[in-house]
């Protein structure tokens, strides 16, 4: 009983706990608090202390010292206490929440991950983070609503949930090219936020996680991406476009809910699918397996639809309403059709043909097509199947079946060529051997900084990459290309207006396998071709401007190109 009494207490108790080893002072004086990490070689930002009262539990109250009157701070990228140096490597978790007086902040090179550190930094209007930082945490800038743009560098992996969840005043925000998934609630609220660039390599987006983000105006949906969650984009209600870069992107994504779908423009009843118009002839390419409930709700200016031959299901009310369809023709493959999934009716009483390429047709349920396209489309199947549809629920209830295609000739869906890269006096060129096709391309610029110190190394190096896309077709495979200025020595003497006379030349570096193509040589030059530990793997002597090497490298290995004097690091693609 004792014993219990004395808990008792102790839970009532005010209670002040340190959560710092050592104390600094940065180069502006103000001192900072750190944590040792990593078996104490390297050092965590964290704060001074807290203290908690109240009842054992949910009703803590917190407060935080150290940093109330810091309005900006810059974090050495490394601190020497008692003789010892040791790198600053992250931000740890509270480090500066609810410091509201906080206006900016500068992250060093030498951090690699900023955890829960920024919520309610309701102050924080800049924000620089390093070059090096590879993890943005759970929470990390949460309801820091005077932030107004914010560069997330290229070598961030990985944004966690609700990450700028309530940054009501974030503008503009650059996603880093190696992110490949947007966590939950990562913009949710961001009220202010007009547009927003999903980079390539982005293959899913979570639930919710540009809900609200009520002036976006327009998404460009990149090819990869395959999932896309629950109310991503509701309460968007701003939306004038989507440019879809790869129809099926939209194939399994379940978020065209009627009632709250930010795609649906109320005023015009219609969808925004197209960069330029309404979806009107739609061709689902072969590389989709699923089609899932309401991908394609209400699409009204659909015409015509040829689903790809491995789609093997079509989710609940897919088609939903999509009262222009006069033509559709479904593959072998399918399996499932779930329910209501075409139940529409051609608002201008205009014959519907229905093409079925099901050999073994399975039960539907009765409303998967309306009553309206029931008793009066047409259905064609294929020869020596019409008792199998008649005698398989839901298909019987079309009045007018035949076999054939009815005259109609099954179009194949084609896979547009990989786009060519090249360039001449300061353009790029990009062609496709497809007529009709279009070329997407992407360049990012290593140089492209924003930090702190003396100097910065440049390279004068872009990445390239383009694909073709054409309706009708499959996107193609990707290109890619690496574009250097080599021999650069800026000018500096004599300068009077500000502007350094570079002398430098352009190669194109491209890979295809283990051959590799450098463009831009002058003829007799030697390229050549090393791995990443030194050894020469391969070499050629430019002609016409080009030189091509043969190797053995395997995709995704780094090879080391020297063109005279010059090395360029590349990766064989």
């Amino acid at each position: 009983m004792k014993k219990q009494l004395l808990l008792i207490v102790a839970m009532l108790l005010p209670m002040v706990a340190s959560a710092y080893d050592i104390a600094v002072e940065n180069a502006e004086g103000i001192i900072i608090y750190y944590t040792y990490i990593n078996n104490s070689t390297e050092l965590q930002v964290t704060y001074k202390s807290y203290s908690a009262s109240g009842r054992y539990g949910s009703n803590y109250t917190y407060t935080y010292y150290g940093y109330e009157n810091v309005t900006d701070l810059v974090i050495p990228d490394e601190v020497t206490y008692m003789g010892r140096t040791r790198k600053v490597t992250s931000i740890g978790y509270n480090a500066f929440k609810d410091f509201r007086a906080l206006k900016s902040v500068t992250i060093p090179n030498s951090v690699t991950s900023i955890g829960t550190s920024f919520e309610g930094c309701t102050g924080l209007s800049s924000i620089v983070i390093g070059d090096n930082v590879k993890s943005i945490g759970t929470s990390a800038f949460k309801d820091c609503s005077a932030l107004t743009s914010i560069n997330i560098p290229n070598s961030v992996t990985s944004i966690g949930s609700s990450a700028f969840y309530g940054c009501k005043g974030l503008k503009s925000v650059t996603l880093s090219n190696n992110i490949a998934y947007i966590d939950d609630f990562v913009f949710y609220g961001c009220a202010s936020l007009e547009s927003i660039i999903i980079p390539d390599g982005v293959t899913g987006i979570g639930e919710k996680a540009f809900t609200n983000c009520s002036n976006i105006t327009s998404i460009i949906i990149p090819t990869k991406i395959t999932t896309i969650g629950e109310s991503a984009f509701s309460g968007c209600i701003s939306i004038e476009k989507i440019i879809v870069n790869d129809i099926a992107a939209w194939c399994g994504i379940n978020f065209m809910n009627y009632a709250s779908n930010p795609l649906y423009d109320a005023k015009e009843k219609r969808l925004y699918y197209d960069e330029d118009s309404e979806i009107i002839d739609l061709v689902i390419p072969n590389g989709v397996t699923s089609i899932s409930k309401y991908a394609f709700e209400r699409c009204t200016g659909l015409k015509t639809l040829t689903i790809g031959s491995n789609v093997n299901s079509i989710g609940e009310e897919a088609f939903y309403l999509c009262s222009n369809l006069v033509s559709i023709i479904i593959p072998n493959s399918v399996r499932t059709i779930e329910n209501a999934a075409f139940n529409f009716t051609n608002n201008e009483g205009l014959p519907v043909k229905i093409i079925s390429q099901i050999m073994d047709p399975q039960k539907i349920s009765n409303n998967t097509f309306s009553t309206n396209v029931y008793n009066n489309a047409s259905l064609f199947v294929p020869e020596g199947t019409i008792d199998k549809y008649k005698a398989c629920d839901g298909w019987r209830k079309f009045v007018f079946i035949e076999e054939g295609t009815g005259g109609e000739t099954i179009p194949t869906i084609h896979k547009c060529a990989t786009p060519t890269i090249s360039y001449r006096q300061g353009k790029l060129a990009f062609n496709c051997a497809t007529d009709g096709a279009t070329c997407q391309y992407s360049i990012t610029d290593t140089d492209i900084k924003s930090e702190s110190g003396d100097e910065v190394q440049l390279t004068a190096t872009y990445t390239i990459s383009v694909y073709a896309k054409k309706v009708g077709c499959e996107n193609s495979e990707t290109a890619t290309a690496t574009l250097c200025w080599i021999d650069v020595e800026p000018k500096t003497e004599g300068i009077t207006n500000g502007i350094a006379q570079v002398p430098a030349k352009v190669v194109l570096i491209q890979t295809t396998g283990g051959t590799i193509n450098v463009q831009g040589c002058d003829d007799g030059e030697q390229v050549g071709v090393y791995s990443i530990n030194g050894s020469q793997i391969g070499t050629a002597v430019s002609q016409n401007g080009a030189a091509t090497v043969n190797t053995t490298l395997k995709p995704g290995s780094v090879a080391i190109i020297k063109v005279g004097e010059k090395s360029i690091k590349v990766v064989a693609r």
